[in-house]
């Protein structure tokens, strides 16, 4: 495999594992590790890791070394807002478009949501978490959105969930909130859509506010 085959690879895992909060803030990113985890080589890494420093999803430590970066309580606000925006005209387009595969689709990703937290799998229910709001983006049926939201890297409001691992409330919370959102949908009802999503974002700026 060529190595800009190999570092994409490696982009698009660790990209994945930040924004689902699989590595939480502070976390350190070591070439050798992701190397051997990933089955790529160290350069390979070494340009995912640039790629990644440049969208400013990582930094450089002081003493060297990439570090996730840690979100300020103004980074958490300042991404709650923008979800806002984006996920609610996302929603007011979806209503329009939305067909029975797309609903499928949604409520697929919520039993494996709840299929993952039953079974204790829960990197695997933040993953799913990150699917069920990429895959609202894409049911508004709008490209420009959808590159807009990819290239934000907005991250999910998990900082509690992914310090701890022991909230089990707010995988239950995430679970019930998804579920009223596609209910929305599914209704055709954009107010009830809007109003769980909303809800949904602000519970996840709170959760995250109180650890910092």
């Amino acid at each position: 495999m060529k190595i800009d085959s190999l570092a994409n690879k490696a982009y698009i895992e660790i990209r994945r594992k930040i924004l689902s909060n699989q590595l939480v803030s502070g976390s350190r990113l070591k070439e050798d590790l992701w190397a051997k985890k990933l089955d790529v080589n160290r350069m390979a890494v070494r340009e995912a890791l640039t790629r990644l420093h440049g969208e400013q999803l990582i930094v450089f430590g002081e003493k060297g070394g990439y570090f996730v970066k840690s979100l300020t309580p103004h980074d958490i606000r300042e991404i709650r807002e923008i979800r806002e925006i984006l996920e609610l005209s996302a929603l007011k387009l979806a209503i329009q478009k939305i067909d029975d595969q797309q609903l499928e689709k949604l409520q697929e990703i919520c039993n494996d949501f709840s299929s993952m937290v039953e079974r204790g799998y829960l990197s695997g229910a933040l993953e799913a978490d990150v699917k069920f709001h990429e895959t609202l983006i894409a049911c508004a049926g709008n490209s420009k959105l959808m590159d807009i939201y990819q290239t934000s890297n907005i991250p999910l409001f998990h900082q509690k969930i992914g310090k701890t691992q022991i909230h089990m409330d707010d995988y239950e919370l995430t679970d019930l909130e998804h579920r009223q959102i596609l209910k929305g949908l599914k209704e055709r009802d954009l107010s009830l859509a809007q109003e769980a999503l909303t809800k949904h974002l602000l519970r996840g700026e709170t959760a995250s506010l109180e650890i910092e």
